[in-house]
């Protein structure tokens, strides 16, 4: 099996159903066509995981075509520590979105299926491309089925907010794209990622093409004040939609910093280190503070995730090998907490068809499956020691205040914030007398809900009791980014 293009199968094989999926005639085959097929791709993604051999920084699983060769332009993939595991969060959430949609979508079940197949192939590609022309057209394809997702499938003012999330991706893709041709003609005429790694550009290059990427990368995770497009498209997209949108759509942005602008470009980083670092502590209190001013529980993530995706930001950008440890942790941990509270806003919402969090009460109390592991997660987002959120914010704090204390306190004080909300949640819905919207029946969850919850689960604990082998696999690739960025900063 290792001969075969394996992550190309994992690209094509989301892309066949989507092609697949419009010929099937009854909705019940369409779901479970889809189902199969990410749940195929997911085995797929643990094999590669299992396969992976952690004592190398290099890019294995390659794969390397000629595209345009006047150009300069190839099919090239790989994956490294960084990139497997965004592989694995990718297709895990794909097939838990398909089951979150099981019945919640009932209307053009074919359509909806294909853009969330074809969604999936194209995030796969993102985290594997190696050739940065073949990353921008699967970072652009992107927008199309999403854009589908949110305007068709969404709630009342979906268009409105469909049309708001591509204009602002759009604006910060175009001048991605003009990054991507100023380091072309600076470096040597390619595309080659690897290649472009090794390019010594001057600084007012590095200057101008950092921040091009920089709108780039900040509206995809999403930065203030570019964040106004995120709590619109939560609040209007389906389950599935909020799930893709928080679990990996917003680790774009992150990974961009990750994979282009510190190796390529580190005088310029550096230089613009204190502007990210203060631009990464406004966001935790502003998204912190307004999480904590919402009624509506969908929003109040949507927030949050704006705070939560500040902690990333501020840990890459702190130059430490703990705080952008701690960064890429939080990247797979935010995606895993912050999908699965998501789904069980999106399970509560089919029974009662409300987000308003003074509407509940008592949950526990009678759905005592949902309210244990809606607590679970929640607890998991505020970073609880021994689940998954604490480790990563702990390292990034640590590496804060290393910097400048000032950082640091900012960091801690989103950190009690975002505390403070999570709790209230936990204590509005889940605790107290018992309350439902219009005094509603609920039932707990199904055999399907549960098999949604219990991977994301496993995650939390897992990560939270024992984060070593997530850890050993990413620290070659880190080690080599801190090279790249300052080349004292790893003992040989």
């Amino acid at each position: 099996m290792t001969d075969l293009p394996v992550l190309s199968i994992l690209i094509l094989l989301p892309a066949v159903g989507a092609v697949l999926t419009p010929f099937l005639r009854k909705d019940p085959i369409v779901r479970w066509f889809s189902l199969l097929v990410l749940f195929a791709d997911f085995l797929l993604a643990l094999w590669v995981l299992l396969n992976f051999d952690p004592n190398t920084a290099a890019m294995q699983f390659g794969e390397h075509r000629v595209w345009v060769p006047s150009l300069g332009i190839s099919y090239r993939l790989g994956i490294d520590g960084i990139s497997v595991w965004f592989v694995v969060l990718t297709s895990l959430l794909g097939w838990i979105c398909v089951l979150a949609s099981w019945w919640s979508i009932s209307t053009r079940v074919k359509e909806f299926m294909t853009c969330l197949l074809a969604m999936q192939s194209l995030m796969i590609g993102v985290f594997c491309a190696l050739d940065m022309i073949l990353f921008y057209i699967l970072w652009e394809a992107m927008l199309v089925p999403m854009y589908l997702i949110i305007g068709i499938w969404g709630g009342a003012n979906r268009v409105y907010a469909a049309f708001k999330f591509f204009l602002y991706t759009l604006a910060g893709s175009l001048l991605f794209l003009i990054g991507i041709l100023l380091l072309y003609f600076g470096g040597g005429q390619t595309f080659d990622v690897l290649a472009l790694m090794e390019v010594q550009y001057p600084f007012h290059l590095q200057i101008w093409v950092f921040l091009a990427f920089l709108v780039a990368f900040a509206v995809k995770i999403p930065m203030v004040p570019v964040h106004t497009w995120l709590p619109d498209a939560h609040v209007q997209a389906p389950t599935a939609g909020s799930i893709i949108l928080a679990g990996v759509l917003l680790k774009m942005g992150a990974y961009g910093f990750l994979r282009f602008s510190l190796p390529m470009l580190p005088d310029a980083s550096q230089y613009f280190a204190p502007m990210m670092i203060a631009l990464s502590a406004v966001a935790i209190v502003y998204g912190g503070f307004l999480a904590l001013a919402q009624s509506d529980i969908k929003k109040l993530i949507a927030y949050s995730s704006v705070s939560h995706m500040g902690f990333i930001t501020l840990g890459l950008f702190t130059f430490d090998a703990n705080g952008m440890s701690g960064a890429v942790i939080q990247m797979f941990n935010h995606g895993i907490t912050t999908g699965a509270l998501f789904l069980f806003v999106g399970i509560i919402y089919e029974r009662t068809h409300s987000r308003d969090i003074s509407a509940y009460g008592g949950l526990i109390k009678v759905v005592p499956l949902f309210g244990i592991l809606f607590a679970a997660f929640l607890l998991a987002s505020m970073a609880l020691p021994g689940l998954n959120g604490f480790i990563g914010e702990l390292l990034v704090l640590a590496a804060a205040f290393g910097v400048s204390g000032w950082a640091g306190a900012v960091g801690v004080l989103g950190a009690l914030v975002g505390a403070a909300y999570l709790l209230g949640v936990y204590r509005q819905m889940l605790l107290g007398e018992v309350k439902t919207p219009g005094d509603v029946f609920v039932w707990d969850l199904g055999r399907r809900e549960l098999a949604c919850a219990a991977p994301l689960l496993l995650f939390v604990v897992w990560f939270g009791l024992y984060p070593k082998p997530f850890l050993t696999i990413l620290q070659p690739s880190l080690d080599h980014l801190m090279s790249q960025l300052n080349p004292t900063a790893v003992t040989p």
